[in-house]
C-alpha cells in the first residue's frame, strides 16, 4: 500500500506549517517512526519557507515588448507540495513559479563548506535531513527542490514493508 498527495498552496507564511502538519498527520497515521517524521517535516518547512519567500517574482524575466512584460505569471501567488509514502521510502517535492535557482557555484562557493550567511541556511539543512536531495529548474516555469529518506515504521503499521 501506498499514500501520496498534492497540495497547491498560497505563497504566504501560513502555507509552512499547513503543509508540515498534513505531511505529520500522514505519516502518524500511517506509522512512520517519529524521528523520521519529524526530519521530513523539518526539511519540508524550509522547503516551503523558500518558495514562499522566493517562488514567486519573476517580473524581469518577461521579454520587453511581450504584452505580458511587468507581470508576474498567473500562478505565481502558489506553490505546489507533493509527497509520496511507498514502503521503504517518503519522497517529496516542492515546486514554486518563481525565477529558479541560480547556478550551484553561486549557490555556495565550496562543496560540503558551511553556510555561515543567512540565506541559504535552509537548503543546507534539507541535505542534512533527507537522504537525496535534488534543487533544480524548470525553464520558464520555477523551482524544483525533490527530496527522499528511507522510512522507518513503528510496529504494526498500515504501510509496513
Amino acid at each position: 500500500m501506498s499514500i501520496w498527495w498534492s497540495l497547491h498552496l498560497r505563497r504566504e507564511a501560513a502555507s509552512v506549517p499547513l503543509a508540515r502538519r498534513f505531511l505529520l498527520g500522514t505519516m502518524e497515521t500511517a506509522g512512520v517512526d517519529p524521528d523520521i517524521s519529524f526530519d521530513l517535516s523539518v526539511a519540508l518547512s524550509e522547503a516551503c519557507a523558500n518558495a514562499v519567500e522566493h517562488g514567486g517574482d519573476r517580473t524581469g524575466l518577461v521579454e520587453q515588448g511581450d504584452p505580458g512584460a511587468g507581470r508576474p505569471p498567473a500562478d505565481s501567488g502558489q506553490y505546489r507540495v507533493t509527497a509520496y509514502l511507498d514502503g521503504e521510502k517518503c519522497r517529496i517535492e516542492v515546486a514554486d513559479s518563481g525565477p529558479g535557482f541560480p547556478a550551484r557555484r553561486e549557490l555556495r562557493p565550496a562543496a560540503h563548506a558551511p553556510c555561515v550567511a543567512e540565506s541559504g541556511r535552509g537548503l543546507d539543512l534539507i541535505e542534512q535531513l533527507a537522504d537525496h536531495v535534488q534543487f533544480g529548474n524548470r525553464p520558464g516555469r520555477g523551482a524544483v527542490v525533490s527530496f527522499d529518506k528511507v522510512l522507518k515504521w513503528r510496529e504494526g503499521a498500515l504501510l509496513m514493508v
